[in-house]
């Protein structure tokens, strides 16, 4: 068993306190979903490093709103905004094709959460689609870029809410079971972890490293869907006591340590929460990383049938 990694940071550090004296000059960076919640501090984050930050969003004016406001704080001008749709296969194939050079961060972070049941063209289940496919295939459609950065890193921003579910291979797309919101979400979760260990393992030669983690709870828009009434369901259903926010900020800090922390260099095929390796989950906690989401086996299976969905 690998040593379990450690740092000097812990649940209250910022992403700013994270990358204090890390120089990312000559870098270039991709974080998704970087116009809201935490996206918005990690892309601020690494461009007050010195990074050349791409704001991969839907909403390209709220992009243009966030890269005006990161470059005012940062005093770097080099914060791009490129439309990305992760549920349209075509938008995804378009941002790959028009990116060029090397690419030396990744961070897969933009996602919904315990959506209504919705659907994208090809029949996905909207959550799945949007949290793994889509990020699926835009890293696949970056490699190039990665492998041509030397020493690239990717991050996939995954959640706790993955010990909700293991990816159900019966029935991904609930075609039979009932649609559940939360084990829709958490098996897309569980995916973003997966998808880590299996590119970690098939991209080493490469010299690209890919993480997972856990930002912690943080209220966002990630969250539109879920009402106060539901998060005192959830409180009551983890045995009460209140969740403990994180700013932002603090959310923002496990997503930069494995983008572009030096105390991750050559770390891959991992799981992290408030900045340190996760332990194993303890049957009854809502910490820690499911085995299930850090299972060989099941990675390379995921990786095997999400390719075959996307080229179907």
């Amino acid at each position: 068993m690998a040593t379990r990694i450690t740092t000097p940071y812990g649940a209250d550090s910022t992403a700013a306190e994270v990358l204090d004296g890390v120089d990312l000059t000559g870098r270039r960076a991709i974080v998704t979903g970087g116009a809201s919640g935490i996206g918005v501090e990690t892309a601020r984050a690494l461009a007050g490093a010195g990074a050349e930050v791409t704001l991969a969003v839907r909403d390209r004016q709220a992009g243009e709103r966030t890269a005006e406001d990161i470059i005012a704080t940062t005093d770097n001008k080099r914060v791009l905004v490129a439309g990305l749709d992760l549920a349209d296969r075509t938008s995804v194939a378009a941002f790959t094709a028009t990116w060029a050079g090397p690419l030396h961060i990744l961070v897969n972070n933009a996602g919904v959460m315990a959506a209504p049941e919705a659907r994208t063209r090809e029949g996905w289940e909207l959550q799945f689609a949007t949290n793994h496919l889509g990020h699926f295939a835009l890293t696949t459609g970056l490699y190039e870029a990665l492998v041509a950065a030397g020493g690239a890193r990717v991050v996939s921003v995954s959640s706790s809410a993955h010990l909700r579910s293991p990816v159900v291979f019966d029935d991904i797309h609930f075609r039979e079971r009932p649609y559940e919101a939360w084990s829709a979400y958490g098996q897309s979760k569980t995916a973003n972890v997966l998808f880590a260990v299996e590119a970690a393992k098939r991209w080493a030669a490469d010299g690209i490293m890919v993480n997972a983690l856990m930002p912690g709870g943080i209220r966002t828009n990630l969250q539109r869907y879920v009402t106060d009434a539901e998060l005192e369901r959830l409180r009551a259903e983890s045995g009460g006591g209140a969740p403990r926010w994180k700013t932002p900020e603090q959310g923002a800090a496990t997503s930069v340590l494995a983008a572009a922390s030096p105390l991750l260099a050559g770390v891959s095929g991992r799981y992290f929460e408030d900045c340190d390796e996760a332990e194993p989950n303890r049957p009854g906690t809502r910490t820690g990383v499911a085995a299930y989401a850090l299972d060989p086996e099941q990675a390379e299976r995921l990786w095997q049938v999400t390719a075959e969905t996307l080229a179907a």
